[in-house]
């Protein structure tokens, strides 16, 4: 790798000297970027002494310049064709002194040496300090010290080949004397011939070596590719898998080096070769073998070459859109990205390969099978400045698709009844290798994509695109969900654990595994046998429910990514336990215990949380909450609603019961980090100054489970919406009480629920001047009995009239708002 392609690669602190550096007009960024290998190929601190290399140094910079200029001419890139005319107007004041410039460059080239060294140097360190260097796999050292042996054979056949060379000259050095001398000695004669038959002969047996040599080379290659082939086959299925949320690596560096190395080596095999054709062309003899075997090996390498130039064009990054649910979901008329990548590295072929981009060209032909076009930058070429590691890629970013008409008939109804979402197509890249006289005509595709055209479709896609990829391995079986096959439960509890992965980085236990299963299957001793059709787990409802166990299973997911994802990390939550599970781990716990569990009842996910308590002759009785979902969890995060979770029980006492998160973790401990430090306006759960939300239930509001036979089974709908459930729903009974409303009341309205002993105090410090007035001119329409209850509860207030006066009194607002202060922080009662 260059050694601008290695300072590209550092850290933001790097490339800011980079930047700092390059800041000055001497020698412009653009121009080190487009010809940083010639640049670094010169030897430019040698031609800084020396004004001829400078002056030939200086010509061809020029040139390269120019050619830059013509490239972006013919690409219509405006910008860069100023910019470059620019920079060759520039360079030509050092025409007269061509060293100068020479020594210039020579100090940029030595300036950022220095700073990649510094970097690397940190680099091993932090390396040493914190973190070892990842352990290379049994297989990747073993292709590395093959290609390493595969180079060093590659360098020895050279020197072997300029010995055969140089012998073959010698030869026909000698040959040529022995025609030309005209000595008509016999005996001397025949001497000489006898002389030029042993060199024929050691000539004909270096090149039997030789040859031989060369054909054990390609044994080698053909071992090496056959290798490197198995080993990319297993990174396009890690890939595949890592689509779907598996933590799989899928970093190509170290099979773009192999691949490179081995092409480079094979093309060295080539021109030893054509060098072998030269030599036969000199001189040629009965039974020469490379007459013989020159054509045998010349299509074997061939071949070999083609094959790995073949594999090597692969598709880096599979098609998505920015704000998709996950790749390979794709909506009509939206943007998606892919990117395509040659791993057999030649910078020569550096924006010299188009690539084109289409769909659809191995689409099924199925009467009602959508059909699309590609709309957007469909070409590009592969381009090395793109990559963040060099590579040869063609990044597509701006795609789309758009569906195409199929006449009056409209869409029709696919033969093999296929939804929308089970349609599979594949996006093609072609591109066109050309090099040292090798034409190789390159293709791949994307892994199956599905198409949708509405948002609403996109749950349904992203479960054909988990069941594709979980089980198939034929990217090219379109036509996989006209017959798709069972998937066993480790295959689905395994992706299944991907998804909370990808979600939150925290995939599931064995415990949370067990319970899925046990939902699906029924109580059994083991899961290893049990089986799940496709219809099954996305089409037909849990029985008891309105919806598929894969939308409870996506709805879970979300509200883990969107809300829960801290305290999915740490553990907090058990998440998958039933409820009879549920009894039996809190009933041995101590007061207050409490875990946190998924619902099984909500559609769109939904979290709730249930405590232990002890009646008074010292039975367990385990309570629950109505689940909590994404529209409370918006207003208040779960921790904070642990935090000041409340029970009024007679007398309107408040009772906070979650006091150990289970098994026996105080409550503050365990979710103290995750509290909302922050007070007054600058808190984002206050609503008004000195309020807080809080969810507060009734004492006669609290499910119960105590005393009820242990279920064995985890789908009984025991997190339904009832009367019963601690927490009430809907806008007009909302579970977030305050002391203060977000729609302050009519002044009316505030002396009536006071008589109901619902009296709430709203902020009137922040209330507008016209709301003061109607407070005061409220007392007016009071009937005389209506105020004369109200003035027994102050106790300052003697007779109606003092009462008035004490409504109108300017001082009223001060004595609210040092009520608000004083109330501050009390437990709140209705």
């Amino acid at each position: 790798m260059s050694q601008w392609e290695r300072l590209k690669q550092l850290d933001s602190v790097c490339l800011q000297k980079v930047d700092e550096l390059y800041s000055r007009d001497d020698f412009p960024m653009d121009v080190r970027d487009y010809l940083a290998q010639w640049i670094e190929d010169q030897d430019w601190e040698g031609a800084s002494r020396d004004s001829s290399r400078a002056v030939v140094l200086f010509q061809i910079l020029l040139e390269n310049l120019d050619n830059q200029y013509s490239r972006f001419t013919q690409e219509r890139c405006f910008l860069m064709q100023r910019n470059f005319k620019r920079f060759k107007q520039n360079f030509q004041r050092f025409q007269e002194d061509p060293c100068t410039l020479a020594e210039i460059i020579s100090w940029f080239l030595r300036s950022e040496k220095r700073i990649l060294e510094d970097a690397e140097l940190a680099q091993e360190v932090q390396m040493l300090q914190v973190q070892p260097n990842p352990m290379e796999t049994e297989s990747q050292r073993y292709v590395e010290k093959n290609v390493r042996e595969f180079k060093n054979k590659v360098q020895v056949m050279e020197h072997s080949l300029r010995c055969l060379e140089e012998q073959q000259d010698e030869f026909d050095f000698k040959y040529q004397t022995h025609r030309m001398d005209g000595t008509t000695d016999g005996a001397e004669r025949n001497e000489q011939l006898k002389v030029l038959q042993g060199m024929l002969n050691r000539l004909n047996n270096s090149r039997m070596i030789f040859l031989s040599e060369l054909s054990a080379m390609l044994d080698s290659a053909e071992s090496l590719l056959a290798k490197l082939t198995e080993d990319l086959d297993q990174w396009k299925r890690r890939q595949q898998i890592s689509c779907i949320g598996a933590p799989e690596d899928t970093n190509l560096d170290p099979l773009e080096k192999w691949f490179t190395q081995v092409g480079d080596g094979m093309f060295q095999l080539r021109k030893f070769l054509l060098k072998l054709e030269e030599l036969l062309d000199k001189l040629s003899y009965d039974e020469d073998p490379i007459k013989d075997q020159k054509p045998i090996l010349q299509e074997r390498v061939d071949t070999l070459l083609t094959t790995l130039i073949k594999s090597a064009f692969i598709v880096e990054t599979q098609p998505s859109m920015p704000q998709g649910r996950g790749p390979l979901v794709l909506r009509t008329n939206v943007q998606f990205s892919v990117k395509a990548r040659l791993l057999f590295k030649v910078p020569e072929l550096n924006h010299a390969m188009k690539v084109n981009v289409s769909i659809g060209n191995d689409a099924p032909n199925v009467k009602g099978y959508r059909r699309f076009n590609v709309l957007g930058t469909s070409s590009k070429a592969l381009n090395m400045s793109e990559s963040m590691n060099g590579g040869m890629v063609a990044d597509f970013r701006h795609l789309t698709l758009k569906e195409k008409k199929v006449g009056a008939g409209g869409k029709g109804i696919n033969d093999l009844s296929l939804s929308v979402t089970e349609e599979l197509h594949t996006i093609h890249f072609e591109t066109q290798f050309e090099m040292h006289g090798l034409s190789v005509s390159l293709e791949t595709t994307s892994l199956p994509v599905v198409v949708i055209s509405n948002s609403s479709q996109q749950q349904s896609a992203w479960a054909s695109v988990l069941w594709f990829n979980m089980l198939c391995l034929d990217p090219n079986n379109l036509l996989f969900f006209a017959s798709s096959p069972v998937a066993s439960w480790s295959q689905l509890g395994q992706m299944l654990s991907w998804q909370f992965i990808a979600c939150a980085e925290r995939g599931l236990n064995e415990d949370q595994l067990e319970t899925l299963a046990q939902k699906l299957f029924g109580k059994q001793q083991s899961y290893d046998n049990c089986k799940i059709s496709w219809t099954r787990f996305s089409k037909e409802n849990i029985s008891g429910q309105s919806f598929t166990h894969w939308v409870w299973l996506d709805g879970i997911l979300n509200l883990v990514k969107v809300y829960l994802s801290q305290l999915w990390n740490d553990g907090s939550i058990l998440g998958f336990v039933s409820k009879g599970k549920e009894k039996v781990l809190l009933k041995k716990k101590q007061g207050g215990t409490f875990l946190l569990r998924f619902s099984e009842s909500c559609k769109d996910g939904g979290i709730t949380f249930s405590w232990v308590e002890y009646t008074n002759d010292g039975e367990p009785n385990v309570r629950s909450v109505q689940p909590f979902t994404s529209v409370d969890l918006k207003q208040i995060p779960l921790a904070e609603i642990l935090r000041n979770f409340q029970i009024m029980e007679a007398e309107n006492a408040p009772v906070y019961p979650l006091q150990f998160l289970y098994p026996n973790t105080p409550k503050d401990q365990a979710f103290g980090k995750y509290y909302n430090e922050m007070t007054g306006e600058q808190s984002p759960y206050f609503k008004y100054i000195k309020t807080k939300l809080v969810f507060v239930s009734k004492e006669n509001g609290c499910t119960s489970v105590a005393g009820e036979p242990v279920p064995d089974l985890c789908t009984q709908p025991n997190d339904r919406c009832s009367e019963e459930d601690i927490m009430l729903r809907g806008p007009e009974s909302s579970p977030m009480l305050s002391n203060c409303t977000s729609n302050p009341e009519s002044p009316n309205e505030f002396l009536e629920n006071s008589l109901n002993g619902h009296l709430e105090f709203p902020d009137l410090l922040n209330l507008p001047p016209d709301n003061y007035d109607g407070l005061k001119n409220s007392a007016n329409g009071v009937s005389e009995s209506f105020l004369n209850i109200i003035s027994e509860s102050f106790s300052p207030v003697s007779d109606l009239t003092t009462f008035q006066e004490f409504l109108n009194d300017p001082h009223l607002l001060e004595g609210i708002g040092t009520f608000s202060e004083f109330s501050e922080g009390m437990p709140l009662t209705p």
